[in-house]
């Protein structure tokens, strides 16, 4: 059985000056509930999808960076091969740097060249060597001629030796090394 003092609870509660502001704090629970609600079921939901949404973009825009990366280096490795001289142009070259040395009176009394493989297909390393005998003005030039030739050419190594000869005349040992395409292998255009 109930008392009519625990009836009569919500009727006071009703009358005292504050109870005006119940609804209203009923009204304000209510709605922050509702936000609650909304806020981990939809909200949560569309914020999930937009971090995902920010992943898909950041991979896209990376894959377009390396995508422009390689379209750049395709058309650099183009003009690199472009530059190479083909494996039948190699004799000439030989005796183009026969020529040279004749041209700026330093000797080459044996050059001899082999040539290698390398990592990239369609490309091989011919390797020359040999010594060269002159004056140093002499060497000087023949050398500066070779490193400012059209042609892809590099000296890998120099060793001056200076025994056994007359004190104007040097003897220099040369490495020079050049990079041949393969006639098959023809430069993309970009």
């Amino acid at each position: 059985m109930m008392h009519t003092a625990d009836l009569d609870l919500p009727r006071r509660l009703l009358y005292h000056p504050y109870a005006q502001i119940l609804p209203w704090l009923g009204l304000v629970g209510l709605l922050a509930v509702l936000w609650v609600a909304l806020d981990a079921f939809v909200i949560a939901h569309y914020r999930a999808e937009r971090s995902a949404l920010e992943r898909e973009r950041t991979d896209v825009r990376l894959q377009f960076a390396q995508h422009t990366e390689a379209r750049r280096i395709r058309t650099d490795m183009a003009r690199v091969l472009a530059a190479l001289p083909l494996q039948r142009d190699f004799a000439p070259l030989a005796l183009g740097l026969t020529e040279q040395a004749k041209a700026n009176r330093v000797h080459i009394p044996g050059l001899t060249y082999q040539v290698e493989k390398t990592d990239v297909p369609g490309v091989s390393k011919a390797v020359l060597q040999g010594s060269v005998t002159g004056r140093y003005e002499d060497i000087r030039l023949f050398i500066h001629n070779l490193e400012t030739a059209e042609e892809l050419i590099l000296i890998e190594t120099l060793d001056v030796d200076r025994a056994g000869h007359a004190d104007q005349v040097l003897t220099v040992n040369l490495q020079i090394v050049t990079y041949l395409r393969s006639i098959a292998l023809q430069p993309v255009r970009m």
